[in-house]
């Protein structure tokens, strides 16, 4: 079983995990998305112009999560059995700057894990908060993006905090 993307003669290849045993799986991923206090307003009140802006990033994050494997080389195409999407404003506002987290969960039964999947939802999710407020607060930012708890596998578990 191979155990790195890199064949003896250099050359990439898929990491080989059909002798891994199949194991729920759980990744937690967040983005951070500084924004103006107003756009942050406007988006929790609903009244964007363009609608719903957390409705949109909700399912594009899970559409994200399932187009993972199409988008990352290499990454392995798993089943993705469950998504739970999450918007909280992150710290108190200050009278310049604002920020939402967005966190995404991705559950599956497979032989290897889905961080790839829960990062790649959190990060579709805020450049669709980016892409739909970006003409009312063109200095928004994805701040970070990062796994924050994951679960299952041979490594076992694992959390920020």
């Amino acid at each position: 079983m191979a155990s790195n993307h890199f064949g003896p003669d250099g050359q990439a290849r898929m990491v080989d995990v059909s002798e891994k045993a199949v194991t729920v799986r759980t990744a937690t991923a967040e983005t951070i998305v500084l924004m103006q206090p107003k756009t942050m307003e406007m988006i929790q009140a609903g009244t964007h112009r363009k609608g719903d802006v957390l409705a949109v990033a909700r399912l594009a994050a899970i559409m994200g999560c399932k187009q993972t494997a199409s988008l990352i080389p290499l990454c392995h195409a798993i089943p993705i059995e469950g998504v739970d999407v999450t918007f909280e404003p992150f710290e108190e506002p200050t009278a310049t700057e604002a920020r939402l987290r967005c966190q995404v969960t991705v559950r599956t039964t497979a032989k290897t894990g889905i961080e790839m999947e829960a990062m790649t939802g959190a990060s579709i999710a805020g450049l669709t908060l980016y892409d739909m407020c970006k003409s009312v607060d063109r200095r928004m930012e994805l701040e970070s993006i990062r796994v924050v708890a994951k679960a299952g596998g041979k490594s076992g578990d694992w959390s920020v905090d």
